[in-house]
């Protein structure tokens, strides 16, 4: 009897690895949906747009980006981990969707670590330290003595609430002491819009998002929260070289497909990304928005993902920082 069990235990884990391989042979035969969990205009939308035409040459199929916003993210990100795990469903976002969600939701409608497939990490980017050019202040420790003399009167913007810029902001401000009160919007790209126009006065986001506004003199850097100082903004500090070593604030892009998705699904498509974005058009670009390439296996990803939730999930229990969605 456990012999029969086993024979057919094993003939139906060969019929399934078989239909595996012939979905990934076969892949892709439609459309694919590239999922982006946050508003138009953010980081992780601007780099699936770079992604979209060249993925569609190679793979022979048209890359249809569908932007999915709402609860940081956690809506878009649900849509993509209940997909059909065939190749034909992906997601590209940042790390508060992966890594910060789960660290501070008191209930997630997914697991990231068991209902995503990472697929590669594009890339890493330092996050910026930023005040509205109005603001005078020209270094983290003036804008750190105005802020005391104005308790209460200075606000910062970030993607949504307990996103990882607040997480950031909130610890850093209360090593400070200096008291700013938060505004949380619906994404990046409306978070630094409002601190272009003086809505709010303090923002941390994306060296992605911030370079053309900190060219057109409307935002300035005031520190970076990378472990080197950004080769794009050279003359800005580190908040480690101004005093605070734990505050570090990097983000990252990354793209991923519901679990189960078959393997050679997945080698394919970061093989296929990887070559993309080391291409020299295509980083001259991305080098330009600042972002530094990884481009690594799979795996990368997937402890980066696993490192992460830790680590922010002490950063909220420490600043009683939850939300319920």
């Amino acid at each position: 009897m456990k012999q029969t069990l086993a024979r057919a235990g094993l003939a139906a884990a060969l019929v399934f690895a078989a239909a595996c391989s012939a979905a990934a042979q076969s892949y892709p035969n439609k459309p694919i949906r590239l999922i982006v969990p946050l508003p138009p205009g953010g980081a992780a939308d601007i780099v699936g747009r770079l992604l979209q035409v060249p993925l569609e040459k190679v793979l022979g199929q048209p890359i249809i980006i569908e932007n999915k916003p709402g609860a940081s993210g956690t809506i878009g990100t649900e849509l993509v981990a209940k997909s059909t795990p065939d190749g034909h469903t992906l997601g590209i976002s940042m790390a508060t969707q992966t890594t910060v969600n789960p660290a501070v939701t008191t209930s997630m409608p997914y697991d990231t670590e068991k209902d995503l497939q990472p697929i590669v990490l594009v890339g890493k980017s330092p996050m910026l330290f930023l005040a509205n050019a109005a603001v005078p202040a020209k270094t983290v420790g003036e804008f750190i003595a105005l802020a005391k003399a104005n308790p209460e009167k200075f606000n910062y913007a970030t993607p949504g609430a307990a996103s990882q810029a607040h997480l950031v902001i909130a610890y850093w401000s209360s090593l400070a002491g200096i008291q700013i009160q938060h505004v949380p919007y619906k994404g990046g790209g409306p978070a630094i819009l409002s601190t272009v126009a003086g809505e709010t006065q303090l923002t941390v986001i994306s060296s992605l998002l911030a370079a053309p506004h900190i060219a057109s003199g409307k935002l300035r850097a005031l520190a970076t929260g990378g472990l080197t100082r950004d080769p794009q903004f050279p003359d800005v500090p580190t908040m480690a070289e101004l005093g605070y070593p734990d505050v570090e604030a990097v983000t990252w892009v990354g793209v991923y497909a519901p679990a189960g998705t078959p393997r050679e699904i997945v080698n394919r498509l970061n093989s296929e990304i990887v070559r993309i974005i080391r291409q020299p058009d295509l980083k001259a670009k991305l080098d330009q928005q600042g972002l530094i390439l990884a481009g690594g296996p799979p795996e990368e990803l997937g402890q980066l993902i696993s490192a992460e939730i830790k680590r922010w999930t002490g950063v909220a229990r420490a600043n009683k920082i939850a939300v319920e969605r």
